[in-house]
Order: structure tokens, then sequence, then C-alpha cells
């Protein structure tokens, strides 16, 4: 959630609360910190390799790819985090490697 047009929808918004999800404040333009944008990337990649030809095989493919996410993934991307910080700090809020 970075502030992006899409992410602050009333459509989204009520998403979130309906299924009670908390959403922590996010600076605007802050890809850099976001630990889950690395998988993302990937998520895309296996999609498009796939080849959907219509709205229902991309959701499927999502959510098979989704699916695959281990726990252990997820944490290792968590765990990056004070590294990412800290090349947010170095480079004074500019673009890092993430």
């Amino acid at each position: 959630m970075d502030n992006d047009p899409k992410h602050t929808s009333k459509v989204v918004a009520k998403r979130l609360k309906d299924n009670k999800v908390k959403v922590l404040e996010w600076p605007s333009q802050s890809p850099d910190l976001n630990p889950i944008k690395e998988w993302c990337a990937e998520l895309k990649k296996c999609v498009r390799a796939r080849r959907p030809t219509n709205l229902t095989q991309l959701h499927q493919l999502c959510q098979k790819e989704w699916a695959k996410v281990h726990p252990i993934y997820c944490g290792k991307l968590v765990e990056g985090y004070p590294n990412r910080l800290t090349q947010v700090k170095q480079f004074k809020g500019n673009a890092t490697k993430y």
C-alpha cells in the first residue's frame, strides 16, 4: 500500500475493512521499502510465461501461483527489510538496488 490511487479507492478500502485487514501507514512512492514487491515481480513473470488469454485464466493462474508461496520465502523477504532500510538511508531516499 503506497498511497497509489488503485490502493486507496473506496472499493479497496471497503474490502479491506470488511475483511478486517489492518493497513499500516506507508509513505508515498516508497517501493524500495516494500518487501513483497520482489515476490510480485516473480508472480508476474510466472503468470506471463503461461500466457493467459482471458480474465478467468489470469485469475486462476494468479491463485495457483499465490498458493505456491511458502511461508519461509515470505519470512526471508521480511528478514531483508533492515537491509532495505539501510540502503534507503544511505541513498537519502533515492533509488536502491531493490
